[in-house]
């Protein structure tokens, strides 16, 4: 007899409830609308404070960005209307390619449409039968489903432990042709930093190729924002492929990929995710090139973010808050003993007019939920010794009632 096949919906459903959305019945707090709410709280002579938002040195209302983008809109349009490669490119987008590899310190640099792609397109298209990609334990899912779409062997190193990534290579190297090494700069749910210098000497040691992913260090990490390599005294050169985002810092939308000039011709003309997509929006363009030369022009945006972030992990470990391996950067979460009183604490907060969504179920391991704080240069003082307090002094009883009836099962 043929099983009954469920409907999409019903299938829909089901892996809802499985991802986690039985804890959201009583209180929802994603997809906020955050302009409405800032806007709902300034009628009302509250305050609303996200610290959901990556925008680090506090640049995306900057009136230059505005500008760029204004006048970008009214002299080349909106949208880039075809593939680069097939459709022809706008003067702009080599011309912001070329600011951001002199910034990055690499050769050159490729912009696509979305980071998320970059890793994805990236990984699936440089690996092939007989090579092998080792990958963190703790790597964003852009990076896993990047070594999910190439036919190469995928090898798992627990998280930040070089020492079991080169166990594993001891053991495995010689089995393939070509070797991937992928690590990200500052990792986006724990704060922590990769050993870079000991990364690439076990990179040239077992003859490997070297990804890092800098979404979330450009702006945060070294002097002067320019990432990992630069807080870790490295030259950019020893690194096969940067990847970044213009999302984070950059206060716009996209990613992009930097490295050896010969190596970004041939993604030029070959990367999937470049030659099957959709250019750069003009207007995208030009709002990250202003973000870029506004970071290079006022970079005590950079130590304002470094001093807020210190402030912030100061407090929360003398409040006795698990803020995990985080550095004191960008990036720091706050741990809690499950997903109820994860929910709870951001609940509570939310009531106080600081918004910090809750990261439950999806994204980090199930016995670790947390509340993920980004920190910017536009944060004050005082909303981080607030946020803190309101944290250190929250409610510990989470009520019966607010637990979905299918918890227990």
């Amino acid at each position: 007899m043929v099983p009954r096949i469920n409907s999409l919906a019903d299938y829909a459903s089901k892996r809802l409830r499985h991802a986690g959305k039985g804890y959201l019945e009583e209180y929802d707090p994603f997809f906020v609308a955050i302009d409405s709410a800032r806007r709902e709280a300034d009628a009302q002579g509250r305050s609303f404070v996200s610290f959901a938002n990556y925008d680090y040195l506090g640049i995306s209302g900057h009136p230059a960005v505005k500008t760029a983008a204004a006048s970008a809109l009214e002299t080349l349009g909106i949208g880039a209307l075809a593939s680069r490669l097939v459709g022809g490119e706008r003067s702009s987008h080599h011309i912001f390619e070329e600011s951001l590899a002199q910034f990055l310190g690499v050769e050159s640099v490729l912009t696509l449409v979305s980071g998320y792609l970059t890793n994805v397109t990236t990984i699936s298209h440089v690996m092939n039968t007989h090579d092998a990609i080792f990958l963190d334990e703790l790597s964003h899912n852009s990076i896993i489903c990047g070594a999910k779409g190439t036919s190469a062997t995928t090898a798992i190193f627990r998280h930040n432990d070089l020492d079991h990534l080169e166990f594993l290579l001891r053991e495995k190297r010689g089995t393939y042709r070509h070797v991937l090494i992928v690590a990200e700069a500052l990792y986006s749910m724990d704060g922590d930093i990769v050993d870079l210098p000991r990364l690439i000497e076990i990179k040239d040691k077992y003859n490997a190729w070297l990804l890092i992913d800098e979404a979330h260090s450009i702006g945060v990490l070294g002097q002067e924002g320019r990432g990992l390599c630069e807080f870790s005294g490295v030259d950019p050169a020893q690194i096969d492929l940067i990847i970044g985002t213009l999302s984070k810092t950059l206060a716009s939308c996209g990613g992009f990929i930097g490295g050896n000039a010969a190596v970004i011709e041939w993604l030029r003309y070959t990367l999937p995710g470049f030659v099957f997509s959709v250019g750069l929006s003009p207007v995208i363009v030009a709002s990250a090139h202003a973000a870029l030369q506004i970071v290079q022009k006022e970079p005590w945006r950079i130590g304002r973010l470094r001093d807020n972030a210190e402030l912030f992990i100061e407090l929360a470990r003398e409040a006795g808050l698990d803020t995990g391996p985080a550095i004191g950067r960008g990036v720091v979460p706050i741990l809690f003993s499950d997903s109820y009183e994860t929910l709870a604490a951001s609940r509570h907060l939310m009531n106080h007019g600081y918004y910090v969504p809750p990261i439950i179920q999806i994204g980090v391991p199930k016995n670790q939920p947390r509340l993920r704080f980004f920190l910017s240069a536009a944060h004050k003082p005082e909303d981080i010794r607030n946020v803190i307090n309101l944290l250190a002094r929250r409610p510990t009883q989470v009520s019966v009632s607010a637990q979905p009836a299918s918890a227990a099962t």
